[in-house]
């Protein structure tokens, strides 16, 4: 996710504050609050996808996903 996508959350936050958001404010910033969410995770799942865990007998286990 870009920076000025971000700001643009950040903006339309900022207006929150000082009035009601039209409808199709809320609605794109909820889009982009998704999108965020969405770009977030990747990149957890993704630093995870390459960790492992050291046990004290140095045997190393890669992290699985718990569903």
């Amino acid at each position: 996710m870009d920076q000025k996508k971000l700001d643009r959350i950040s903006e339309l936050t900022r207006i929150s504050r000082v009035r009601d958001l039209t409808a199709e404010e809320q609605a794109e910033r909820e889009s982009l609050r998704n999108e965020y969410r969405a770009a977030m995770r990747a990149s957890l799942e993704g630093n995870l996808s390459n960790t492992y865990i050291q046990y004290p007998d140095g045997t190393k286990k890669k992290v699985e996903r718990k569903d």
